[in-house]
């Protein structure tokens, strides 16, 4: 089957998805889940050949970005479950107004259609991407990258495997039989096959699409996020968080790259930040936080000297660029000149200041006190996600069910004419 013969089926799928009741979508969410369940060894077979084919590609983090064991895909089938107890948002009325002429005009949900999704390494976007298009009452078709193909495969054959089992077209799901990028640039091509296009992925993807699309493009985004440790805040606080957002998973896209911190305290608190991110960690026997240091900075604290680019760059690995300045300002101005609008955290303790940074801030998540790393479907309560938008049209952040749907006006009338 060529990649236009998926398209085609899956156009063809579509026009009966608003058929489907709520409890039939959810009860074949569920043999879904237990489908994945049930070829675990099999998913798990496949990606440890993924892995060993990508280990001389990847580096160690991103390794960790592609890998998959049982804690991992139980994971993935919890959020499956999670979507399954949502409210469906097809037919939902967003507005209903009555004319003085007696028309009766409802904003009512509706699904997009046909949902492309082009992404890379990270196998459990599958079940994602599928779950919240199937709940959602949209078609999926799956592009995933040659370095995750074989898992994906195998994901997808135990998805529509439930939807056999529950009765239901299994082309609702569908995968690009080409893990190459020829296949990546059809699907950026194929207008009328395709109604939306969604990558997820790194910043190269994401621009080959925006830039080389004719199918609307969804753009979710890289995440240079940034956390501002004001002179007000909490120190513990602020290095607890600054460890998580850097260290729990340094290769996904809500982990924090850059820490910008305020002059008042930066001599007392930078050497307290090295001490935490590299001399604990590489005592304990944990990777250590390589720092890039701005030229002031670099008076404080040991590091490497920070070079151009440092504070644009997604860096996905255990490296944190760290920036002075003076006041809340200059870090407001720091972040609108590098900033992908990702996530932004504050430390602070003044009310005022964190008012100010959450006004000014334009990203699509903005922290007070808390960790870069909630930015994610399932802490959100979305059960999980198809990315995080960082666009400012249609949607914005984690991207749920809601935001995987259009709308239309239902105009009711007893004979009225303009």
């Amino acid at each position: 089957m060529t990649t236009l013969d998926v398209l085609k089926s899956a156009k063809k799928c579509a026009d009966g998805a608003l058929m489907l009741s709520n409890e039939q979508k959810s009860r074949a969410i569920e043999l879904m889940a237990q489908k994945i369940e049930e070829a675990k060894e099999k998913i798990l077979a496949a990606n440890r050949i993924d892995l060993d084919m990508a280990k001389d590609k990847l580096s160690a983090s991103m390794l960790d970005r592609l890998a998959l064991n049982k804690e991992r895909i139980f994971g993935m089938t919890a959020g499956m479950r999670e979507v399954a107890k949502l409210p469906d948002p097809i037919g939902e009325v967003e507005s209903k107004i009555k004319r003085p002429n007696g028309l009766e005009i409802k904003k009512v949900c509706c699904p997009i259609g046909v949902l492309a999704v082009i992404y890379e390494s990270r196998p459990n976007v599958t079940s994602d991407a599928a779950v919240l298009c199937f709940k959602s009452s949209n078609v999926c078709v799956l592009k995933p990258g040659s370095d995750s193909f074989r898992t994906a495969k195998e994901i997808v054959s135990a998805l529509r495997a439930g939807l056999k089992l529950a009765g239901i077209d299994e082309n609702f799901i569908n995968l690009v039989p080409d893990p190459s990028r020829e296949a990546a640039a059809e699907l950026m091509k194929a207008k009328g096959l395709i109604d939306a296009l969604i990558p997820r992925g790194g910043a190269g993807l994401i621009r080959a699409c925006v830039q080389n699309s004719t199918v609307p493009c969804i753009e979710t985004g890289t995440g240079i996020c940034h956390i501002y440790v004001e002179k007000t805040a909490d120190t513990d606080m602020a290095l607890n968080i600054i460890e998580n957002a850097k260290t729990s998973r340094p290769s996904v896209c809500n982990a924090a790259e850059v820490c910008i911190v305020d002059r008042e305290i930066a001599k007392d608190f930078l050497p307290k930040l090295k001490k935490r991110l590299y001399d604990d960690r590489k005592t304990a026997g944990k990777t250590a936080v390589e720092l890039r240091l701005d030229s002031e900075s670099a008076k404080i604290i040991d590091g490497k000297a920070a070079e151009n680019g440092d504070f644009d760059t997604e860096f996905l690995d255990y490296i944190m660029a760290v920036k002075i300045v003076g006041g809340i300002d200059e870090a407001i101005a720091h972040i609108a000149e590098h900033s992908t609008h990702h996530s932004e955290a504050i430390i602070t303790n003044n009310k005022e200041i964190a008012d100010k940074f959450c006004l000014s801030v334009d990203s699509a998540a903005v922290y007070v006190n808390a960790s870069t790393r909630f930015t994610d479907g399932g802490e959100f309560g979305l059960g999980c996600e198809m990315g995080i938008s960082t666009q400012k049209l249609h949607a914005r952040g984690p991207m749920g069910l809601k935001e995987l749907t259009s709308y239309k006006y239902i105009i009711n009338g007893d004979g009225q004419i303009r």
